[in-house]
């Protein structure tokens, strides 16, 4: 189910070997020792899609959002929760144009930190793009990596991060207010 291991970039970079077992996470929220960055791809039966029950890929979730806030790293982390998929042809609201390819449909998303604004409802145009935004902002300063120069083919058309369209998810956040305590879902399932 996880593309990224059929991808000749990362077969041919060898980062085929940061691709871990999901229990391999497990045990890193619970002793602390998460990397800064984590990517989780659900499995067929968890993700949501067609046949599956969406009431699986919900407990799956609240599995993962639980291992963080149980375990130490849950003051200084941010989960960023996004789908892959729209809901349909039902969106009132055209998408922007950015450039050939377009935003598409929009898609949830949601941020749980205890940073994160209670409540708060983001109205800025995002794109997955917004996801590497955050990351290059917060770990490299801004600097933009380039798939055009860093090595690596890459099809995309550009560097949309520095596309003005582009929101900044950090106005989701409020780095003074007191931090938000763990809030521990029932992950229970039907599966």
């Amino acid at each position: 189910w996880n593309p990224l291991l059929y991808f000749d970039t990362v077969k041919e970079d060898g980062e085929l070997g940061n691709i871990q077992a999901l229990g391999n996470f497990y045990d890193a929220a619970r002793q602390g020792t998460l990397p800064a960055v984590s990517w989780v791809a659900p499995t067929e039966k968890v993700s949501e899609h067609a046949p599956a029950k969406i009431s699986n890929g919900q407990a799956y979730v609240a599995g993962l959002v639980n291992a963080i806030m149980n375990g130490p790293d849950w003051d200084s982390t941010a989960i960023f929760l996004n789908w892959d998929d729209w809901g349909g042809f039902y969106d009132h609201v055209a998408p922007p144009v950015a450039d050939a390819n377009g935003y598409g449909f929009r898609v949830p998303s949601l941020i749980i930190s205890p940073y994160a604004k209670k409540g708060y409802i983001d109205h800025q145009t995002l794109s997955q793009d917004a996801y590497f935004k955050f990351i290059e902002d917060d770990f490299l300063h801004g600097q933009r990596i380039d798939p055009a120069t860093d090595g690596r083919p890459d099809p995309r058309p550009g560097v949309r991060e520095n596309n003005p369209l582009l929101g900044d998810l950090t106005k989701a956040f409020d780095f003074n207010q007191p931090p938000l305590p763990p809030l521990i879902l029932n992950n229970a399932t039907t599966y």
